[in-house]
């Protein structure tokens, strides 16, 4: 039998903006977008136009601090 595991508010966000980062990545990918350029130019510049509104992906990676997201991305690589 598995044993419970206590997941911190910290380890659930950094979830839930991989998973956004993700979701994100693939609707710009379907709007013919490189997804990868897209979000670091939303990342250096701060700039939501980046990002298209199609299917809320603006507003979805919005929510996070982008000093966040890129604390998870560089934790996602490091691991």
């Amino acid at each position: 039998m598995e044993e419970t595991k206590i997941f911190t508010t910290d380890e659930l966000e950094a979830e839930l903006i991989t998973e956004t980062i993700k979701e994100v990545a693939e609707i710009l990918e379907e709007r013919g977008y490189n997804a990868k350029n897209q979000l670091v130019g939303y990342l250096m510049s701060g700039d939501p136009g980046y990002i298209s509104s199609h299917k809320e992906a603006r507003n979805k990676i919005t929510k996070f601090e982008r000093t966040r997201v890129l604390e998870v991305l560089v934790d996602n690589f490091i691991k």
